[in-house]
């Protein structure tokens, strides 16, 4: 394999999981995991799928179309938010999104505690990577994924089971957290293709990810 086919393969693993995308993922693993923690005993009915379909447009899609936006009237120069200067409006405009997020999934009765701790914990990881951003190029991609592992942990301690069905078939939650490394350590792999990061830079963002979701646990248990 020649070096722009593994840089197409890293651009494809960096878009398939890009930052704006793990809170989509996160609600949609909770709905597998545990459905009836939202009411439903299966992924897709009563109301979980407008839910999934609503966090997907406001912390996947809006976000991005704003972004969108800001490339083209110049305001930020890289949709991959490799650069420090084009994060600045980006983490304002998503952390306002997600925070306008989490208000309104506070309450509500059929949003579980374990999505409401995913929500606040990626909003304090984007805070705390929007602080660090101004001392060096934190990677975002990394911050991301590092909050889907800490997400699935937090899962594993809140409900206290090892194990859920999908299907006709168990699935260990242990083999969704070696699963979720595994990715976290592809997604890091090809961010070093595309970008070249620091260690410092990369290994941070995984940091921040994962000691956000726990520290959100603690603040809404």
């Amino acid at each position: 394999m020649n070096s722009t086919m593994f840089k197409g393969l890293a651009q494809f693993i960096s878009w398939l999981f890009h930052p704006l995308l793990i809170l989509t993922y996160m609600i949609a693993l909770l709905m597998i995991i545990n459905p009836y923690s939202f009411g439903v005993n299966q992924v897709g009915e009563g109301r979980s799928g407008l839910l999934l379909i609503y966090v997907f447009l406001q912390a996947s899609l809006i976000p991005g179309i704003i972004i969108s936006m800001m490339k083209t009237l110049g305001l930020t120069p890289n949709l991959n938010l490799g650069e420090r200067t084009s994060k600045i409006g980006p983490f304002i405009a998503t952390g306002l999104l997600y925070l306008w997020l989490y208000t309104n999934f506070k309450h509500l009765p059929d949003v579980p505690i374990a999505f409401q701790s995913a929500i606040l914990g990626t909003i304090i990881a984007l805070f705390t990577a929007f602080i660090l951003n101004i001392f060096s190029a934190i990677n975002l991609h990394t911050v991301g994924m590092g909050s889907l592992v800490g997400m699935i942990l937090v899962t594993i301690l809140l409900f206290n089971y090892s194990s859920f069905q999908f299907g006709d078939a168990m699935y260990s939650m242990y083999g969704v957290l070696f699963l979720a490394i595994t990715l976290a350590g592809i997604v890091g792999s090809a961010r070093i293709i595309l970008e070249n990061p620091t260690p410092k830079d990369l290994y941070g963002g995984y940091l921040v990810g994962f000691a956000t979701q726990l520290i959100a646990l603690q603040l809404v248990v």
